[in-house]
């Protein structure tokens, strides 16, 4: 067992049970404004609450608060993998930073990033592991691009082999991206989980995916049989579930490939548990919803078929929900379903514009890559094109906004806020080192901004993996960027 220490600048958000539980720990000063400087000379050695900054939650009614932290030093306990304690810099090392030398006390290392952010990992929601192989796959809309190009991908993953390398690529893919946890899509293929779940042990990632049901409207070799996928599932649920930090979603791809059969089936195996997630896609596009109405013509729309199969609840994240109503807006509401929003995506496929503060006042809502039909795995550039698809609507994105989300509102909406998602000690210590100057365009940028919002929504829309200087997994580097010459 070693302690490791990290020496550096700490951002974070917190609830205010968390902002309670601190302040019983140590004392904390709040700041009515947003100007705190990031200059080494201004730099404060106290904590800053910035309590006027208004966030959006993504659980109705939390109230949400970032920390920043300019001379900080987070302690790590790399035998638990958890977080011990965070604050100033000075007062901890006090504490632990000699604990080496006393008897019986574990061995301390510091890393010296004193010049570098530290952040919670990033956290995708929705993203399809398979489709790494044919992501920025040109000119089609989303039902003749999942026939052109998504099937004809995915009907690979039965080889054990093809299975195996994808996933080792992906995860480490997601690992240089700061991304530490992911709601993730395999296929139709036992294989292709058993293969993700496999390396996401290896590795000791926090991972969630299942077997792809689909028994209709797809090639033949991507079909499985109804009563087949759902026992595919069990399976997987048997063996899987909470294993680890791994966890099982059962996995409809959409009403349009899954028999009422199937989805009846499907809603009686969630309902059977109290933890096993459940993903599917909404109202993606014209389109789809076109065909779901002619394959549903009793129900009343779209969610109303997942709402009738019972598949809708807490642990449910549905995929896009760009076109949607009113009313199926207060059903997302009364039944606690979750949206996961995926820009990139929507661009990418034309398929509209997603509402984000409107979503937010009825329900849960998570950002998301969506690769293969997202352009990129790094959450920051999602952002980025989340606030130009707000832009579009007059409704900005702020970049506290937007990294609240992917990191403590994402694992909100997971429901994982109780072990990952920020600092509060005994979490799980998955976190990112950020070099706010990892581009040399960045680096000049920089130097023109006077405040840490300016600083933040720089690293919002020009970040991406290049910043990622290493990644944290329960305490464990598992990625360093490599040292040019």
């Amino acid at each position: 067992m070693t302690i490791h220490i990290y020496q550096a600048q700490l951002l974070h958000y917190l609830t205010e049970e968390n902002l309670a539980d601190r302040a019983k720990r140590a004392h904390l000063d709040t700041d009515d404004s947003t100007n705190s400087s990031l200059t080494n000379a201004e730099r404060p050695s106290i904590t800053v609450v910035e309590k006027n900054v208004t966030l959006l939650p993504v659980v109705a009614g939390v109230k949400i608060y970032p920390e920043y932290i300019a001379n900080c030093a987070l302690v790590v306990d790399d035998a638990t993998g958890c977080v011990v304690d965070y604050g100033n810099c000075a007062s901890i090392m006090a504490q632990y930073g000699n604990a080496s030398s006393r008897e019986g006390k574990a061995p301390v290392q510091i890393h010296d990033y004193q010049d570098k952010l530290i952040m919670p990992g990033f956290i995708d929601t929705h993203v399809h592991y398979p489709q790494i192989d044919m992501i920025a796959a040109f000119g089609e809309q989303l039902l003749d691009w999942l026939n052109n190009y998504t099937f004809v991908t995915e009907a690979n993953f039965g080889d054990a082999k093809i299975a195996d390398d994808t996933a080792k690529f992906f995860l480490n893919q997601l690992l240089a991206n700061g991304t530490t946890s992911a709601l993730v899509f395999s296929t139709s293929h036992p294989q292709s989980v058993e293969s993700f779940f496999n390396e996401s042990s290896r590795l000791n990632t926090r991972m969630i995916t299942g077997n792809v049901l689909m028994d209709q409207n797809a090639p033949e070799h991507l079909c499985v049989p109804t009563e087949q996928g759902i026992r595919d599932t069990q399976n997987i649920i048997d063996k899987w579930h909470e294993r680890g930090r791994q966890h099982v979603a059962i996995t409809p791809r959409f009403a349009i490939t899954s028999t009422p059969k199937q989805l009846q089936m499907t809603g009686e195996l969630y309902r059977s548990y109290d933890s096993v997630y459940l993903q599917t896609h909404l109202a993606e596009n014209i389109d789809e919803i076109a065909f779901v109405r002619e394959l549903y013509p009793n129900h009343k729309g779209y969610l109303d078929v997942y709402h009738d199969m019972g598949l809708l609840g807490r642990h449910t994240t549905l995929a896009h929900g760009i076109h949607i109503s009113t009313s199926e807006y207060e059903v997302l509401r009364d039944t606690g379903t979750q949206i996961a929003h995926c820009p990139t995506s929507n661009l990418f496929l034309g398929s509209g514009l997603f509402d984000l503060s409107k979503t937010l006042s009825y329900t849960g809502v998570s950002i998301a890559t969506d690769v293969g039909a997202g352009t990129s795995l790094s959450m920051l550039t999602t952002l980025s094109e989340a606030y130009k698809v707000q832009q579009l609507q007059s409704n900005p994105l702020s970049a506290h906004q937007g990294l609240y989300q992917i990191t403590l509102g994402n694992a909100q909406s997971l429901l994982l806020d109780d072990k990952i998602g920020n600092f509060m000690p005994n979490k799980e210590a998955d976190f990112v080192v950020i070099d706010m100057g990892g581009t040399d365009l960045m680096e000049r940028r920089m130097t023109q901004t006077k405040t840490l919002d300016e600083q933040l929504f720089v690293l919002m829309m020009l970040g991406d993996d290049r910043v990622i200087e290493e990644t944290i997994i329960a305490g464990v580097s598992r990625y360093k960027k490599a040292v040019t010459a």
